[in-house]
C-alpha cells in the first residue's frame, strides 16, 4: 500500500501541475459541485467554516459568500498553486472573509470545536486512511454543526475514462490504473461506512446522477490536464503523451461523445 506521504506527495504534485487549467471553462464541474456541496449545508451569516482539499475554491468561495462578513472560511490544501489561484478568485470577487493556506486533512492545527461547518469535496479519497481523515474533520466540528463531503459516484468520467487508461497502459503499463483512489467510497454504503468508521454515525447520503459536458475532443484533453490525470501524463515522455492524447481524442471524436458520466455521491452529517 502506498504511505501517507507519498500519497499526499503526489497528489500535491498533480495538482499544482495541473493549476494551469484546473479553472479552465473545460473543467466547470469544480464549481458546479462546490456549489451544490455548500448549497446543502443552509450555512447562517455569522458562521465559521473550514474547506479542506479547497483547490482553487469551488465550495470554499460559496461558503463564504454565504456565511458573510461576520462570518470566516478557512481552505487549506497542499497544492499552493491552487491556493495562489484561490486568493486572487478570492480578491477578485472582494471576499476579504475568506483565507486559503497550506494545510493537512488529517492533521489540521485547529482546537476541537472550531467550526460550525467542515466541508471536503473530492479530496477525501486521497489519504489511505480514509477514516482516519474523517475522525480529524469531525473533532474540529462544533457540537450542532454539519460536516459535509462530497465524492465521485460509479463510472466517473466514464467512457472516456477507460479509453485513457488503455491508452496509458500501451506506452506506459507502468503506470496504468486499473482502480482509482476514490473507488473505495464511490457507494452510498461504501462511503457510509468509512464515515461510521470515524466516528459520525449518522449522516444523509444521496447519489446524484450527473454528466460532464464534452463541447470538443480538444476540452476533455484539457479536462484530463486540468484534473488528477496530470499527475499520469506528466510521468510520461513527449512520444507517449501524443500517443495517449491522440488515441483519447480519437475516441472521443469516433464515438461521437458529447459528455462523460460526473454521478457524485454527498454526505452530510450533523455533529450531536
Amino acid at each position: 500500500m502506498i504511505s501517507l506521504n507519498e500519497a499526499q506527495a503526489k497528489a500535491a504534485a498533480a495538482y499544482n501541475a495541473a493549476s494551469d487549467l484546473f479553472d479552465h471553462p473545460a473543467n466547470t464541474f469544480w464549481n458546479r459541485f462546490g456549489q451544490s456541496t455548500i448549497d446543502r449545508l443552509d450555512l447562517k451569516l455569522g458562521s465559521s467554516v473550514l474547506d479542506v482539499c479547497c483547490g482553487t475554491g469551488a465550495s470554499a468561495l460559496p461558503a463564504a459568500a454565504q456565511v458573510g462578513l461576520s462570518g470566516q472560511v478557512i481552505g487549506i490544501d497542499l497544492a499552493e498553486k491552487l491556493l495562489e489561484l484561490a486568493r486572487t478568485k478570492a480578491g477578485n470577487n472582494n471576499l476579504n472573509n475568506v483565507e486559503f493556506r497550506v494545510g493537512d486533512m488529517l492533521a489540521t492545527g485547529f482546537p476541537d470545536a472550531s467550526f460550525d461547518a467542515v466541508v471536503c469535496v473530492f479530496g477525501i479519497f486521497f489519504v489511505p486512511d480514509i477514516p482516519a481523515a474523517i475522525r480529524e474533520l469531525w473533532r474540529v466540528l462544533r457540537p450542532g454543526g454539519k460536516l459535509a463531503i462530497t465524492t465521485w459516484g460509479p463510472d466517473f468520467f466514464e467512457p472516456a475514462n477507460t479509453a485513457f487508461w488503455n491508452a496509458v497502459r500501451d506506452v506506459r503499463p507502468d503506470l496504468y490504473k486499473e482502480f482509482n483512489p476514490w473507488d473505495r467510497i464511490s457507494e452510498p454504503s461504501t462511503l457510509n461506512e468509512v464515515l461510521v468508521e470515524g466516528g459520525v454515525l449518522k449522516s444523509s447520503i444521496a447519489a446524484e446522477s450527473a454528466v460532464h459536458a464534452i463541447a470538443s475532443p480538444d476540452d476533455w484533453w484539457t479536462t484530463l490536464l486540468g484534473s488528477g490525470y496530470r499527475g499520469t501524463i506528466d510521468q510520461m515522455d513527449s512520444d507517449a503523451i501524443d500517443y495517449v492524447r491522440r488515441a483519447s481524442l480519437a475516441f472521443i471524436a469516433d464515438a461521437r461523445l458529447q459528455d462523460v458520466q460526473a454521478n457524485v455521491i454527498y454526505a452530510v452529517a450533523e455533529k450531536p
